[in-house]
């Protein structure tokens, strides 16, 4: 009897913060029921920051035991189905990522799309949001890790990048508090900008009012265990001090 896939896991679920910690992206697991657990590419490209988000999940749950948070992570390749993308953005699922074409994805047909959003996609959010309505206050915290560079592109040189939309009240305390960390080289709204319409921020925090920040690392940084400790302990004062900023 196959095992039916289970396409996030939660950490600490008996923690009492308000505080809720996310990890969209990470995994690098290929369901079997997806092309029989594989859309190939090499080992090597699946370990790649195409194929999930280096070191983000070492991080999220290093930083969800000092923060007293709940951490759900995703178990599924972004490949597979980006869960930090709405059901009808055109990135929802890659054929081409970074200058590499996805095999497994390139003949990907609506309904193809649509069992992987039924597998994977709808049960993490339906998660997300049970997590968040078993709290009072609810507070979220994304966490992600960019590399240093893209092919072509100029290199991305900051440390901590910090995303937010229209709802800046967590991001902006929490820049704050980086400002006063002469070593940590931060960003607003790098690499990205955070303002996404139907993301995981989006649909979970900002359409709710509930304080949000998206905190993304450069990879290099933490593609260690001792680097996600290192980094999740730097970063968990902060957001403390920031929290309660927000919430007193």
């Amino acid at each position: 009897m196959t095992t039916p896939f289970q396409p996030y896991s939660i950490i600490g679920a008996e923690r009492v913060s308000d505080t809720l910690v996310i990890c969209d992206h990470a995994s690098n697991h290929v369901p079997t029921q997806i092309n029989n657990g594989t859309l190939g590419l090499s080992d090597a490209d699946m370990n790649r920051h195409i194929a999930f988000d280096i070191g983000a999940k070492g991080v999220s749950e290093r930083l969800g035991e000092l923060l007293s948070a709940s951490v759900i992570c995703s178990t599924f390749s972004r490949l597979v189905i980006d869960p930090n993308r709405g059901e009808d953005d055109p990135t929802l699922m890659m054929r081409l990522y970074d200058g590499t074409i996805i095999p497994g994805n390139r003949h990907a047909t609506e309904a193809d799309i649509e069992t992987r959003l039924n597998l994977c996609h709808r049960p993490y959010h339906k998660a997300v949001a049970a997590l968040l309505a078993s709290r009072e206050n609810p507070l979220l915290i994304a966490i992600h890790s960019f590399t240093p560079r893209l092919n072509g592109r100029a290199p991305r040189p900051w440390h901590v990048g910090v995303l937010s939309g229209k709802d800046r009240r967590l991001s902006d305390a929490l820049l704050h508090e980086l400002a006063q960390e002469p070593d940590i080289y931060h960003g607003d709204n790098v690499p990205y900008r955070g303002e996404l319409e139907g993301d995981c921020m989006d649909q979970h925090a900002s359409q709710h009012g509930h304080n949000h920040t998206l905190i993304e690392l450069r990879h290099d940084l933490i593609d260690t265990p001792e680097g996600q400790v290192k980094w999740a302990e730097r970063l968990a004062p902060l957001l403390q001090r920031a929290i309660e900023t927000v919430t007193t």
